[in-house]
């Protein structure tokens, strides 16, 4: 696939990266020469230096014979203006476009009309704040991730001291207590990461991801002794953006009490009047006596979402230790990321990948239905169709000998049915399955799979 990327950014960049890896012809846009010039040391792509809302150099970068265009430059005007020239001048059959405006709803109507014809709109506020949502009455997990149009849920959390999980090894918790529809995937250790076999045994400290159907998902927190706060009242949010902003309004909509520090008193202002209900506070909020006056202590979730990766890493420590429940971080430098979860951060969530995911679900092959990545890209899930072709269909788990590294995590059916699979299960043709693997593998999951 002939694929034009709009912006060598992170985001660009990232994309690029897994692209190439997969065999896609990239060619990517870029205003910066000395971003050009970073980039074609970097990746086996084209290079174009230009503007992306210039036709001309659309063309130059192959506009009228590519097959898909991401547009990612940090204008949103300029990120339009590309997908209106590729709409008017070529027969490119994919355009994905990020947007940042706070005016979303009303473009994402205009980009589904046939004046751009953009097939997916991302808002990375938006689809940063459903991710944090989805996780803020649950301190004990980092993050939650569905598969399959919801039926499957991934979660992740970190084994405490004195927890039943410590020391086990994996076979003792299947036999013992496992539900029978929950399976421990991956497991991050320091900085490896473990697809593991029922001879590996978990320890204080480990990062666990934990799969099972939706329906079944508080018997899987109960197994491994997670809780929810029945009742979440009171969050603290650092940092006035849009994504802080996005948050405020969420949370405030679900009658959750809300105060938002910034410390810009313009930009204060301006959040004042947008926010029905939720405290501007005009401050400081990694001020340790502000957080005192302001009762930090008993609240159920700081989120720390300014655009600085340390500051927020700090802010998220301080609440903790003045007594916030759960600390939630934005960070988007990737190698930043195993650092804070050893720090003992709760969740850590980063734009860029989020961004990044969502963007390779409109790039694989029909069959490949989604990619999620893991950390620094050290892992990933891969969820596919299973082809009536593929040597693995037919077979049960215990006669398919996948690559070391590899665990089928789940299988749903062409009815509905979610399968945690156990040694005796079969992968049927047209099967929906859900691989948990080291990042290096992908591509031969791909290979067995996909004909």
């Amino acid at each position: 696939m002939k694929v034009i990327i709009l912006g060598g950014g992170a985001v660009g960049t990232l994309v690029a990266q897994r692209l190439i890896r997969e065999r896609n012809e990239v060619t990517i846009v870029e205003t910066v020469a000395d971003r050009c010039s970073v980039l074609e040391t970097m990746l086996d792509a084209r290079i174009v230096h230009g503007s992306a809302s210039s036709v001309k150099t659309l063309e130059k970068a192959g506009l009228m014979t590519s097959d898909m265009l991401i547009a990612v430059t940090s204008s949103d005007e300029v990120n339009i203006l590309g997908c209106l020239i590729a709409q008017a001048y070529s027969n490119i059959r994919i355009k994905v476009l990020r947007l940042r405006t706070h005016e979303i709803d009303r473009w994402k109507s205009i980009c589904d009309s046939k004046l751009l014809g953009v097939d997916l709109v991302i808002h990375p506020d938006r689809e940063t704040a459903d991710r944090i949502l989805d996780v803020v009455d649950l301190p004990g997990v980092s993050d939650i991730t569905q598969f399959a149009d919801g039926k499957v849920r991934l979660f992740g959390m970190t084994v405490s001291p004195g927890s039943p999980l410590d020391g086990k090894p994996l076979a003792d918790l299947e036999n013992e207590k496992t539900p029978v529809n929950a399976l421990i995937v991956m497991v991050f250790r320091g900085n490896r990461v473990i697809i593991p076999a029922g001879k590996d045994h978990l320890r204080a400290g480990d990062h666990i991801y934990v799969v099972c159907p939706s329906a079944e998902l508080e018997k899987a927190f109960d197994f491994v002794g997670l809780q929810r706060v029945k009742n979440v009242q009171r969050v603290f949010i650092l940092g006035g953006k849009q994504l802080g902003i996005e948050a405020a309004l969420r949370l405030e909509r679900l009658g959750i009490q809300v105060k938002l520090f910034e410390r810009d008193l313009a930009r204060c202002q301006m959040i004042a009047e947008i926010v029905q209900d939720a405290v501007v506070v005009h401050a400081d909020g990694t001020d340790q006596k502000i957080l005192i006056d302001e009762n930090v202590e008993g609240i159920d979730a700081y989120l720390a979402l300014t655009g600085d990766d340390e500051v927020n890493i700090i802010a998220s420590l301080l609440s903790k230790r003045l007594g916030a429940t759960k600390a939630i971080a934005m960070i988007n430098r990737l190698d930043f990321l195993p650092m804070a979860q050893l720090l003992g951060i709760n969740s850590i969530f980063s734009t860029r990948l989020i961004v990044v995911d969502r963007i390779l679900q409109f790039v694989r092959k029909g069959h490949v239905l989604s990619v999620t990545t893991f950390r620094e890209e050290e892992a990933e899930a891969i969820e596919l169709i299973a082809t009536p072709g593929s040597r693995f269909v037919g077979k049960t788990l215990a006669d398919v000998h996948l690559p070391e590294g590899t665990l089928l995590g789940a299988i749903v059916r062409p009815n509905g049915e979610v399968v945690v699979p156990r040694g005796q299960d079969v992968i049927r043709a047209d099967d929906r399955v859900i691989f948990f693997c080291l990042e290096t593998l992908v591509p031969k999951l791909e290979k067995a799979f996909i004909f």
